[in-house]
């Protein structure tokens, strides 16, 4: 077997209407398609950016908490690259949105940092 490429990553929401808001109008993400199944009780929103098809954005009734944390297993987080960090993290300010501290990867002096989204999974945006 010969992996190629990330096809995409899924994340259920608590509150997909707020998660859909977060993904597409903070974010920036393109609504592909959406569609609800109504023997799952769920809705599937496919995400992408610059037109990679890159997030499926899932609704389940009453899915379990997620313990969180970058150092949680499973999941550690998702990561986006951004070319101006700092402008990044203003806009996010802007939308009521707070990152951590800036961190500088010690292995290639690039900036970086972590923020979440509503069902506080961690996002990190990493500088070019």
């Amino acid at each position: 077997m010969k992996i190629e490429k990330l096809h995409h990553i899924a994340i259920i929401a608590s509150d997909y209407q707020k998660s859909k808001q977060f993904y597409t109008e903070i974010l920036g993400f393109k609504v592909e398609n959406e569609i609800y199944r109504t023997e799952r009780e769920s809705y599937k929103l496919d995400l992408s950016i610059n037109g990679q098809y890159v997030i499926e954005l899932f609704s389940f009734p009453n899915p379990p908490k997620r313990q969180t944390s970058p150092e949680s297993t499973g999941l550690r987080h998702i990561a986006f690259a951004v070319k101006d960090l700092d402008n990044s993290i203003a806009f996010l300010e802007s939308k009521n949105i707070i990152a951590e501290p800036i961190r500088t990867d010690e292995l290639t002096n690039k900036k970086f940092t972590f923020f979440n989204d509503p069902d506080d999974l961690p996002i990190e945006i990493y500088e070019l």
